[in-house]
């Protein structure tokens, strides 16, 4: 009897034993399994450095400070905007691109991602990012003194056609987006301009009012206060929809039947290229959220700012086919240094 109890005892040992391992292995396995997923899953877990390419005060600066207050609110980290300026934002992005692709680096990427490579100004391209998502896009407005004798762009383009390279047109920089968007312009339309540039939008807005040149290709926002003012007048919007803060004026199509409406400034955010997907999945989501705060929409109507939001996938492929037409375009020009 003392033998059968004796292994009796030792059969139950082995068994308890025995469960204890293996309720031990699969409590471990459950731990480094729910490790492992954090490594993604508890993303953000410190503050996100926001490059912003261009300097404090400007548009791109306020804008991305403005989102980067909404976003925070949705990644529960702080958002810092660090600003790198130089090369018309090449500097920035440059930067930006070569940071860690942990996702803790973001950039404030705009249109000369797709336009300074094909200048030869910048050695990165589009493909040096992976997308998060756009933020906003504003077309060029045809805008002209209030005392001009165009009252329309009707009257405009045909005295441009009339005229070949008589009319003074005020650009934001030999190369920059408003060049561009008025030299698209004289594709579209068989006219030829006298093309000055200045150095920056607002340079060109105030030798237009200064009488310096007959008009300005430049944005919506950008002349929305001297329009107000009875000092300036917008002809035209070159986009498929009427801008809000120009209330009266129509687009190109609505006043020559000519249709406009692919070439633009925007912004958007990016983060190197060998970022893992599910880290840019959740700060796309992040900072699409952040624009549909309400303080953030309060700021961007207030400086008359349209939202545009993409996600990743959707935003990716708007900045492909941007850098595919200004890959055309700059070279018909002869603006390309490559």
């Amino acid at each position: 009897m003392s033998k059968k109890r004796n292994r009796s005892l030792l059969m139950s040992l082995t068994v308890v034993l025995g469960m204890t391992v293996l309720t031990g292995c699969g409590g471990a396995t459950a731990k480094t399994s729910g490790a492992q997923a954090g490594k993604s899953a508890d993303f953000p877990n410190k503050p996100i450095s926001l490059i912003v390419p261009f300097a404090a005060g400007g548009g791109t600066d306020t804008t991305a400070r403005a989102l980067a207050k909404a976003a925070e609110k949705v990644l529960k980290q702080p958002v810092t905007v660090v600003n790198k300026t130089g090369g018309g934002g090449s500097v920035g992005m440059t930067e930006g691109s070569n940071a860690k692709s942990d996702g803790y680096t973001v950039t404030v990427v705009t249109v000369e991602l797709t336009t300074l490579p094909h200048l030869g100004l910048s050695p990165i391209t589009y493909q040096n990012f992976k997308p998060v998502g756009m933020m906003n896009y504003e077309p060029a407005a045809i805008t002209v003194r209030a005392d001009s004798p165009w009252q329309t762009m009707k009257d405009f383009l045909d005295y441009a056609k009339a005229n070949p390279g008589k009319v003074r047109l005020g650009n934001s920089g030999t190369g920059a987006i408003w060049h561009l968007a008025a030299a698209a312009l004289e594709k579209e339309t068989g006219t030829k301009f006298n093309h000055i540039p200045f150095e920056g939008a607002a340079p060109a807005i105030t030798a237009l009012l200064g009488g310096h040149v007959d008009a300005v290709p430049v944005s919506p926002p950008e002349v929305k206060s001297q329009v107000e003012s009875g000092k300036l007048r917008s002809l035209a919007v070159l986009d498929d929809k009427p801008a809000e803060v120009l209330p009266g004026v129509k687009t190109l199509k609505e006043e020559t039947g000519i249709a406009f409406d692919y070439i633009g400034t925007w912004r958007g955010l990016g983060v190197p290229k060998d970022t893992p997907d599910e880290i840019v999945q959740a700060l796309s989501e992040g900072f699409l959220k952040g624009m549909e705060d309400e303080e953030f929409k309060a700021f961007m109507k207030k400086n008359g700012l349209t939202i545009v939001s993409k996600d990743s996938s959707s935003f990716g492929q708007y900045v492909k086919e941007n850098d595919e037409r200004f890959g055309k375009l700059i070279p018909e020009l002869g603006l390309s240094k490559k």
